[in-house]
């Protein structure tokens, strides 16, 4: 194996690192405030339910997932769907969580420019993603034929490795704007009262900062393989 590939090895495991840091955070905010029930004592899936009605959004259902920290929203499909411990559970967490996947269906329902942009850009994500793998190892393993084919493999690969990071970078103006509207909400309807605010908050910051490493990773990622490319 080429010594670029083990230097992609290398600088890919120190972002894991970061990225499992971050990870590892949230999943303890997120214990932590799923212990503390809020005032008005609803629970995720009465959040949700409300959060959408009040938006007038009648075609989006809230259903319950399996896994941890599995929430989302399924344009294909309109259906917000909240694990279990959210969609159950009567905690500051759960309130957050609940309402922030809200937030994505009424960017869907408002016709948000930069979800329906990071939406099209899902099926060229998948497809060079895939390939990433594989263009490594062609590209820094040594495995190219000649300079000239090395190089155009390279490029190849930079291509893939550009378009994951155009995606990442895309989802956190996304995930942003959800957490933005998903605050409002719940404070203005009293979702979460007083200190309960700033936990609901504390909760959806780790959670996006759990993107900004991934945006960050793909551009070191992306910035390295550029840098091969030079010399």
């Amino acid at each position: 194996m080429g010594s670029g590939y083990m230097g992609f090895i290398l600088v890919s495991g120190l972002m894991s690192l970061v990225g499992m840091w971050v990870s590892g955070r949230l999943k303890a905010k997120f214990s932590h405030y799923s212990k503390m029930t809020t005032r008005a004592g609803l629970t995720g899936r009465e959040v949700a339910e409300a959060m959408l009605a009040g938006y007038g959004i009648h075609d989006v259902k809230v259903i319950e997932s399996q896994g941890f920290l599995s929430d989302h929203y399924n344009p294909l499909n309109k259906t917000v769907a909240l694990s279990p411990a959210v969609y159950r559970g009567r905690s500051i967490a759960s309130s957050a969580v609940a309402a922030h996947e809200c937030g994505h269906a009424v960017q869907h329902a408002s016709s948000y420019p930069l979800l329906k942009l990071r939406s099209g850009l899902v099926p060229l994500v998948k497809v060079s993603s895939r390939a990433q793998q594989w263009l490594l190892m062609l590209a820094l393993g040594g495995f190219g034929a000649g300079a000239s084919g090395s190089q155009t493999i390279l490029m190849i690969t930079i291509a893939a490795f550009g378009i994951t990071a155009l995606f990442s970078f895309l989802t956190l103006p996304v995930e942003f704007d959800a957490s933005k509207r998903a605050l409002v909400w719940i404070d203005q309807n009293n979702v979460v009262q007083g200190v309960e605010y700033e936990g609901a908050k504390d909760a959806l910051q780790w959670a996006a900062l759990t993107y900004v490493a991934a945006a960050l990773s793909a551009l070191v990622m992306l910035l390295y393989l550029i840098g091969r490319l030079r010399e």
